[in-house]
């Protein structure tokens, strides 16, 4: 069975909403999707999914806490802290279960168009992914360290790396004993290639990378001036009746990158906040109620510059 998976909790209620309308809306109505749970902060995602039968949470706990653990395995010491990314990993619950083929998508993204031609792939591939994450390999591996080229050719770094926001994979995927040997393999020294601070995507490019399964990038595949872009830091979409089109060509997804959800969720709830494609993202969150739906009258009030003061606090706080 094929499906759809995302990862979520309250907090990003509203993005949720909008995905679940936007696959709905350009997918399937009756595509099953499966949401994992960020944590347990899940009251008002329960109350949502129960009037969509395609949709289910996720409550394998067994399957929960296998993954929690591998994480914190091997995790860097201050991801064990459980900082702002703990629960992220959860989406590698998706090669448990449900099902046998599916597609990820972040709660922040949007889905534009049919699935097909990625699911396609994957008669292929076990692995496959579209977008252009390969230009900036700063936030998937630590590009300093003297191993990285060690564990990695510098040709795989530049086209084989993800961003881990969308990916199509298979059910089976990284089985017990083969986490082991990536556990066993990232203890005994490659941790230190991993960027930092982006906690589960660079360990999911390095089990991609490191484990050998048959991957690609749409991106890299398909004929020259064929590919899309996908993150709303491309300011040249157009707009036809809440599809986006990049010269003409239809999106697969567009990913609201770098957006916060609390200034989605001020959109949402009358503030005229700005950002990137609000007004896409406000129809699809708004798809079934549109009566609920925000009308702003005046241009959306820019992003609150820092202070100085601000700007110095932050800095000793990175300090």
């Amino acid at each position: 069975m094929d499906g759809i998976c995302t990862l979520a909790n309250d907090r990003v209620f509203d993005q949720l909403v909008a995905l679940l309308n936007s696959i709905e809306a350009n997918i399937s109505c009756d595509i099953p999707v499966c949401i994992y749970p960020f944590d347990d902060h899940l009251d008002r995602i329960r109350a949502e999914i129960r009037n969509r039968p395609n949709v289910m949470l996720y409550d394998d706990q067994d399957s929960i806490d296998r993954w929690d653990q591998f994480m914190q395995r091997i995790a860097p010491e201050r991801l064990d802290q459980k900082m702002r990314l703990y629960g992220a990993h959860r989406r590698f619950c998706a090669f448990d279960a449900p099902f046998d083929r599916f597609i990820y998508m972040d709660a922040d993204t949007l889905a534009m168009s049919s699935m097909d031609h990625i699911f396609e792939q994957l008669n292929d591939h076990d692995w496959v992914v579209y977008d252009f994450q390969f230009l900036d390999p700063t936030k998937i591996y630590n590009i300093d360290s003297p191993k990285l080229y060690e564990v990695f050719p510098k040709e795989r770094v530049d086209k084989e790396i993800f961003c881990s926001g969308f990916f199509a994979a298979k059910r089976g995927l990284f089985d017990a004993e083969q986490r082991e040997t990536l556990i066993a393999q990232l203890l005994e020294g490659d941790r230190e290639i991993l960027y930092g601070g982006a906690g589960e995507q660079p360990v999911i490019n390095y089990m991609v990378m490191k484990s050998g399964i048959k991957s690609c990038n749409l991106a890299h595949l398909l004929p020259f001036g064929k590919s899309t872009g996908c993150s709303i830091t491309s300011k040249h979409f157009e707009n036809k009746e809440h599809i986006l089109y990049d010269r003409g060509l239809r999106l697969t997804y567009l990913h609201y990158i770098g957006v916060k959800p609390q200034r989605m969720e001020k959109a949402c709830h009358g503030e005229n906040v700005a950002f990137p494609y609000r007004d896409l993202f406000l129809h699809y969150r708004f798809l079934h109620e549109p009566e609920k739906r925000p009308v702003f009258t005046e241009p959306p009030m820019p992003k609150a510059q820092p202070s100085f003061v601000q700007k110095v606090l932050q800095k000793l706080r990175r300090a």
